[in-house]
């Protein structure tokens, strides 16, 4: 399933209003925005709702987290192998609730890009993402650990961030491409998201948790098309 930008990226997380059926009923309502819209929007389903989710949306879906372990005697691991198996098209890596090492991102990135799987990487500082950037992921997505969650946004709390990682990663790597992530809730945080060089958002409890995500969903989507 191919990706393109301006993309919103949602993170399901483990929250119970994206698991299971749910998590079905929210993929398909971001199908019919990214349809309606002409937007790309990608999901990021927990791990055992990858396949079935991949099976009844055609739209991206993501794991949250693999392990750079091939296959074998590697028990408990994620392999980019299953991942890929279970449809989906990419994976996020170095969440802040799934923090990796610096060896690690770099050996999940390469297996990943052996299987032709899209990667984003979270980092929480312009530094730490333009460090990343140098590893070659597809993606760089800033996110302020002490934003996320918090419903205040890091294009209106602290758009030097972004600005500043956008110029710093493509100043290390150009191909990279980078998304906003932290407290986005509403168009005008995409809005300024965008006019500050990113060219997407990283998203989970403003949609997934929201009264209704979809009108969220297509708050977002329009303003991308404005």
């Amino acid at each position: 399933m191919k990706v393109t930008y301006p993309l919103i990226l949602i993170n399901y997380k483990t929250y119970l209003e994206s698991l299971g059926n749910r998590g079905i009923l929210l993929a398909k309502a971001a199908e019919r925005i990214s349809t309606e819209y002409g937007i790309c929007i990608a999901v990021a389903p927990q791990f055992l709702d990858i396949q079935k989710i991949a099976t009844e949306v055609s739209i991206p879906v993501f794991s949250q987290h693999l392990d750079p372990e091939p296959p074998g005697s590697h028990t408990g691991y994620v392999t980019p192998e299953s991942v890929k198996e279970a449809g989906a098209c990419g994976t996020l890596l170095n969440h802040s609730e799934r923090r990796l090492r610096a060896d690690t991102i770099e050996d999940s990135i390469t297996r990943s890009k052996e299987l032709g799987l899209l990667t984003c990487v979270c980092a929480n500082t312009s530094r730490v993402g333009m460090a990343l950037s140098a590893l070659n992921p597809d993606m760089v997505a800033i996110e302020p650990p002490e934003l996320i969650g918090s419903g205040i946004s890091v294009s209106k709390a602290k758009p030097e961030v972004i600005k500043s990682a956008v110029e710093m990663i493509k100043s290390v790597n150009p191909a990279v491409h980078v998304l906003c992530g932290a407290g986005i809730t509403d168009g005008t945080d995409v809005l300024r998201a965008m006019e500050l060089g990113s060219e997407g958002v990283l998203v989970a409890s403003g949609v997934v948790k929201a009264k209704d995500p979809e009108k969220i969903l297509r708050d977002f989507a329009s303003t991308l098309t404005r």
